[in-house]
């Protein structure tokens, strides 16, 4: 494709019309914002392991959790181990990715994740996944635009400016699911007004009810389009809810519990999340100036107990203790890219600036008991700050050849105030990361791809910080511990195809590879730093996306990967990393042809996991199969069913082997930890469009 001056990240999430002339005889092309097609992103993608998504895409996916808008990246898998107000846990590339950790996701511009927080936090409680337009992803750190915790992948999650028609949706299910969804756009003056108001509660299929009490709200006003144009947008989240988390296997083989059952009834939580922010665009022949900013004011108190008894159980406190965080976040983005000829057949040129300041009032970590205070390991006031500067330059040499080479340069400063005052300081670090990527083709609609990057995870500013063991339930409380590393540098590595012979069907074909210096982490349920070792993860991927009509879509991948540590000692069995996915899998259809049937079909795959490091002890794999069927009765009118687990498989969601003590052992006993996956449920949903 020649005169290719369009900026990617625009071309990923749009078709292309016929070029036309631009300023000084430059050949540029129109841009029309419509529903990408798959097979859009030959002639467009700088790898084959990125892709975008539509609502389309989403719109007959059935889906049990929110976040789960995410599987539509290939081969990630959403799971969760506590209540429905935490965040997910998230798998991709051979990471346990924790909560967000190496996955960056961001909303309308805004991140997700939180740093200093069980470290790169990304709760997606909020998302409305009705609302969702487009979300764009990329896996390995080879995007210049993206930082901090993007180097296992990145999605970039976008609301509809207009809706199809205003709504409500009425939805109520197995388990005392029920919500109310109330969504609409009208005009107003020269644009339009976005508004949703959505209530959800939920008591699941715990033996203790988690009595889910979720509030959301959102106000955005836009004018123009993405590309000319801009929006403000308010949004408010609250929820509250008990927890039924991971137990031991042991307990619920001896009967002591049920399948569902729980240990500590006063495990949960409450969060809140406010938000203001911005966006703005400006595109024309010569280049494009975009940006945004954004004010968030962020709380969570969360209560957990993972090892029950280890401090004694009647008599004794228990092991319950609490996480507590209040910040206010400030941000924002810049970029201008210029477009050109005067070099090869076309080239773009993009300078960017980043910044953003976490300013945390308090993050704190406290033994309770039945949600009351009795101790505080660990208490902080925090100011995290970063900049980063990023350039990216695109050339189309030939016709068949383009490469993209991109530097960030990341600076940050961790200022901390601790109760422990041996643990207070204040710390700068920077790093700088270079990207190249080079495209071949398109030759018979297949592009070869090769990738180069280097990326960073920031760890937490407590444990960069930390000079002495804060924890007084911790036999080496009070002794010298060393300091986490404040940015962590990962590496990554990337040979790829993508394919669009046949007429509806794109197929991407990816091997990777991504060294981490160090999976230093701090353990916000511990309050001490955990270093662990360099780790190299290797895999391939593989997926298809089908349209052999207009009303079906058919998509499937499946994701093998490797996970070692590459150096270890005395104190680890073996080079496993525990948690580390190896094999995922999907396969999904839908069908919709303006009639009045529409519906689909889902299969996920998550393979087994070693959950110790000489992989003596291993999860079990599981598939589950979502169903749902929607049916049109008139114009405005729809009746939704999901059939969630359809096969009702007594599976894990998520599985973990620990050290913990029961009531009445005399000792801690390792042993599985399990969250099951929720058993068959049904939801019908009725929306009524007006």
């Amino acid at each position: 494709m020649t005169g290719l001056h369009t900026p990617k990240l625009l071309l990923s999430i749009a078709c292309l019309a016929p070029v036309a002339a631009g300023a000084g005889g430059i050949q540029t092309l129109d841009v029309v914002e419509v529903s990408a097609r798959a097979d859009d992103l030959v002639g467009v993608a700088t790898a084959a392991s990125e892709g975008s998504v539509t609502a389309r895409q989403l719109g007959n996916r059935p889906l049990l959790r929110p976040a789960e808008v995410l599987e539509t990246v290939p081969g990630l898998i959403v799971s969760q181990h506590s209540g429905d107000g935490k965040a997910n846990q998230y798998y991709l590339r051979g990471f346990n990715l924790d909560h967000g950790t190496d996955f960056a996701t961001s909303l309308m511009g805004m991140p997700v994740n939180m740093p200093t927080h069980g470290q790169g936090y990304a709760d997606l409680q909020f998302l409305i996944p009705e609302l969702v337009d487009t979300l764009r992803y990329r896996k390995g750190p080879y995007a210049a635009d993206v930082g901090d915790f993007g180097s296992a992948g990145s999605a970039a999650i976008d609301y509809a400016r207009v809706l199809k028609e205003d709504f409500i949706d009425l939805s109520v299910g197995s388990h005392g699911y029920r919500r109310a969804l109330l969504a609409g756009s009208p005009a107003l003056a020269s644009g339009n007004l976005l508004y949703a108001l959505e209530w959800a509660g939920n008591d699941g299929p715990w033996a203790m009810p988690e009595n889910l009490d979720k509030l959301n709200g959102l106000l955005r006003y836009s004018q123009g389009s993405r590309s000319n144009g801009w929006s403000v947008a308010a949004m408010a989240y609250t929820a509250k809810w008990a927890s039924t988390d991971q137990v031991p296997q042991r307990a619920i083989d001896s009967g002591l519990i049920s399948r569902y059952g729980n240990l500590d009834p006063s495990d949960g939580g409450r969060t809140h999340r406010y938000s203001l922010s911005g966006e703005w665009s400006r595109q024309d022949a010569d280049g494009w100036l975009r940006g945004n900013v954004y004010a968030m004011d962020y709380s969570l108190n969360l209560w957990s107990n993972f090892t029950f008894c280890t401090l004694g159980c009647n008599p004794g406190p228990g092991d319950q203790f609490e996480q507590a965080d209040r910040r206010q976040v400030y941000g924002f983005n810049l970029a201008q890219t210029w477009y050109g000829n005067g070099l090869a057949k076309g080239a773009d040129f993009t300078l960017g600036l980043q910044s953003r300041l976490d300013d945390i009032g308090r993050v704190g970590l406290y033994t309770t008991t039945a949600r009351q205070r009795w101790g505080t390991v660990a208490e902080s006031r925090v100011k995290e700050g970063s900049l980063a500067l990023y350039a990216e330059s695109q050339i189309q040499w030939l016709d068949t050849f383009r490469s993209i080479v991109g530097w960030r340069q990341d600076f940050y400063n961790f200022d901390v105030t601790s109760n422990t005052l041996a643990n207070s300081g204040n710390v700068g670090a920077r790093i700088g990361s270079p990207k190249l990527s080079l495209v071949f083709g398109p030759w018979h609609k297949t592009e070869y791809y090769a990738n180069l990057g280097y990326g960073f995870h920031s760890n937490d500013a407590r444990g960069v910080t930390a000079r002495t063991n804060p924890d007084f339930r911790d036999p080496g409380y009070g002794t010298p511990v060393d300091s986490s590393t404040p940015l962590v540098r990962t590496k990554g590595y990337e040979l790829g195809m993508r394919s669009a012979i046949l007429p509806g069907l794109q197929t991407s074909l990816a091997l990777w590879q991504l060294d981490i210096a160090s999976e230093l982490v701090f353990a916000g349920d511990a309050g001490t730093t955990e270093p662990s070792f360099p780790s190299k993860r290797t895999g391939i991927e593989w997926a298809s996306y089908w349209t052999p009509t207009a009303a079906i879509i058919v998509d499937a991948d499946l994701a093998l990967s490797r996970a070692r540590y590459t150096r270890v000692d005395d104190s680890v069995p073996g080079p496993y990393v525990p948690g580390a996915v190896q094999k995922v899998a999907s396969l999904g259809a839908s069908y919709d042809n303006g009639g009045p049937w529409s519906g689909g079909v889902r299969l996920r795959y998550f393979g087994p996991r070693p959950l110790i490091e000489d992989d003596s002890v291993r999860s079990k794999g599981s598939t589950l199969i979502n169903l749902r069927a929607s049916y049109r009765l008139d114009r405005r009118t729809r009746l939704s069913l999901d059939v969630l687990n359809a096969l009702n498989r007594k599976v894990s969601d998520i599985d973990y082997y620990y050290a913990s003590q029961l009531s009445g052992e005399a000792a801690p006993v390792s042993d599985i930890h399990t969250h099951p996956a929720e058993p068959r449920s049904y939801r019908l949903s009725l929306r009524i469009g007006f």
